[in-house]
């Protein structure tokens, strides 16, 4: 295999590399990673663990500008995970729909150009719109709603147009096309200081003075380990049934009042967790909730670090990361 992974400096992208170096010593020789980035030598400054391995390459591009890619290349699998679900919301809804639609473009044709057989697109959940109160975990074949007339479904509208672009392209071109639909996640390369719930409570509960929960706590929540997550993403890639989308995510279910709590157990049980909004029964809760027994039953992946582990292992990693002495530079 030699495989091209963009977005390989994002969460996603740490969370294979990470899989691939623990797995190394298992890899056939033939296993070689390409890994597109902005700005390579400031990633490997940063995660110097990524440097100095004969299988993987860092080439300096970017998804929106098709002349910095590496269109000589050979590639077997192209894996597409370079949409920023962190800091996508600093963007415009215009701005994250041509990120995402451009991107995707770029990255088809260079699957189609470097002569891959096989295509990963990382897509979201986000793409079924809301779910209501009532309603089971959802399938591959359950009903999107999501409109298209709100600015504020560009990221989810975005995801969607670029899954048709894998079928358009695997209908013109023979370009084998799999789409990951996936949810929440959790793991030692989550950043604590953005949107993701999860991670703001591992931050609280390790430097600040209580835990909060900016709603009412009712939302219904998975979190899948993002060492699951590489897992599944890597066998999607190589096993998943062309034409076919998969959901990846947990099936543990937990609520965010009842998450907050868990972080709390784990990591600091005398501090207090404030829950800031109060429940509206009109409003209903909020879920995201995947079924994902059809990549159980098709490809045999399971959820192999429960949540409470991968709680625990986030908050170590976050500890070790900020006890790193600091490097000064001269001049």
């Amino acid at each position: 295999m030699h495989i091209f992974l963009s977005g390989g400096t994002g969460f996603f992208g740490r969370s294979l590399l990470r899989f691939f170096l623990n797995k190394e010593r298992n890899f056939p020789s033939l296993l070689k990673v390409m890994v597109l980035s902005r700005d390579p030598n400031s990633f490997l400054q940063r995660y110097p663990e990524f440097s100095g391995h004969d299988w993987i390459r860092f080439h300096t591009g970017d998804i929106l500008d098709s002349d910095s890619l590496p269109t000589r290349e050979k590639f077997t699998h192209v894996l597409h995970a370079a949409t920023d679900s962190t800091l996508g919301l600093e963007l415009s809804p215009s701005a994250r729909f041509r990120q995402i639609y451009d991107g995707t473009r770029n990255i088809l044709d260079l699957a189609i150009s470097s002569g891959a057989r096989r295509f990963l697109l990382t897509s979201s959940g986000a793409i079924y719109g809301a779910q209501l109160q009532n309603e089971q975990p959802l399938t591959e074949h359950s009903s999107i709603n999501l409109s298209v007339n709100s600015a504020a479904n560009a990221y989810g509208v975005g995801k969607l147009v670029a899954e048709h672009l894998c079928a358009l392209y695997e209908d013109e071109f023979g370009l084998e096309t799999i789409v990951a639909r996936c949810f929440a996640f959790v793991g030692p390369d989550l950043p604590l200081n953005v949107h993701f719930a999860i991670g703001n409570f591992v931050r609280d509960a390790l430097w600040r003075d209580q835990i909060v929960v900016q709603g009412d706590g009712s939302d219904l929540r998975t979190y899948l380990d993002q060492d699951d997550l590489a897992n599944w993403l890597l066998t999607l890639l190589e096993k998943g049934r062309s034409r076919e989308v998969y959901n990846v995510g947990s099936d543990e279910v937990v609520s965010i009042a009842d998450l907050a709590y868990l972080v709390r157990e784990l990591i600091a049980p005398n501090k207090p967790v404030r829950i800031l909004g109060k429940f509206d029964a009109s409003q209903g809760r909020s879920r995201y909730v995947p079924d994902v027994g059809k990549a159980k039953s098709e490809l045999g992946l399971h959820v192999t670090v429960p949540l409470a582990e991968s709680i625990r292992r986030t908050a170590q990693a976050k500890r070790d990361e900020n006890h790193k002495p600091c490097t000064i530079k001269q001049g």
